[in-house]
């Protein structure tokens, strides 16, 4: 694999600003949301509100990824990222989430989620993951990929590549009547294909008006997933996919989380809804 030195934390720069006219998610200035007691099946109006939304994340972070390239820092991309969302009228819903500082998570090599963006320097043969959220009309929309920073190195290519692949068996996989765990199940067989890890402890999750509901997507063959899959429930399925161990580490900024063995690791998510066939993903740009 490549021989990049590992990560280090950077600076970070000022909390952007967001204007007042754009409606902030209940939890802004909040140490932590309020549960989520509604439903997990939505609407019609929430749901086509959630494409709102889901649209407008899924055109942030393309935007952002278009800028990703050797020399530039993981700060910029959530300058620009940040300036979409809010040119669109949209919240980032990271930014102020139990006191996340940025408006997305710029997760790269061996962070496997949650990575601050900050004045760390992409390097040529780098992978990044970016994972942008948007809040408009009062409902979320959750995405993220991993992009390739320039000349990168075969095996670190593959993993990229499968872990796309893992997300898009998985969205196949979501039928009504079938119960959560099988998206999992799904996921974890062709991870271990290629020796893959599979991260447990960082799930999918419910989405709607709330960023994260309470239902929980795990990424392996859970028992415990028995939840049964139906019509008009929103959720994300969001691999993380690693080179080796599925164990982790975390900062002490108490968000960035690594691989225990420092290997690389990809992901990719998307916000979906179960239809009466199958899935729609609501995070298309």
């Amino acid at each position: 694999m490549s021989g990049q030195s590992l990560l280090v934390p950077g600076e970070l720069s000022p909390a952007r600003s967001v204007p007042g006219n754009i409606r902030r998610p209940e939890y802004v200035g909040k140490p932590a949301p309020t549960p989520y007691t509604g439903p997990e099946i939505q609407d019609s109006d929430t749901i086509e509100r959630m494409r709102i939304a889901g649209r407008i994340a899924a055109q942030a972070m393309e935007e952002a990824a278009k800028h990703i390239s050797p020399g530039v820092t993981t700060d910029e991309l959530d300058r620009v990222a940040h300036d979409f969302m809010i040119d669109h009228g949209a919240y980032p819903s990271t930014l102020g989430y139990r006191g996340y500082p940025k408006s997305l998570c710029s997760s790269v090599n061996e962070v496997i989620c949650h990575g601050i963006p900050d004045s760390t320097v992409l390097r040529d043969g780098d992978i990044v993951n970016l994972d942008v959220t948007a809040y408009i009309n009062g409902v979320h929309g959750d995405n993220n990929a991993t992009y390739l920073c320039g000349d990168v190195d075969e095996e670190s290519r593959l993993l990229v590549e499968r872990t796309r692949e893992s997300l898009a068996r998985a969205i196949k996989a979501v039928k009504p009547g079938r119960q959560i765990n099988v998206i999992g199940r799904v996921i974890e067989s062709y991870a271990k294909r290629f020796g893959y890890g599979v991260v447990r402890d960082f799930t999918g999750h419910g989405i709607n008006s709330s960023f994260h509901s309470g239902l929980i997507i795990p990424h392996y063959d859970s028992p415990h997933a028995t939840t049964v899959m139906q019509p008009g429930m929103t959720f994300t399925i969001e691999p993380m996919l690693t080179l080796g161990t599925h164990e982790y580490d975390m900062w002490e900024d108490g968000w960035t989380v690594v691989t225990k063995d420092r290997r690389r690791t990809a992901q990719f998510e998307h916000t979906l809804v179960v239809t009466e066939t199958g899935a729609e993903i609501l995070t298309l740009p």
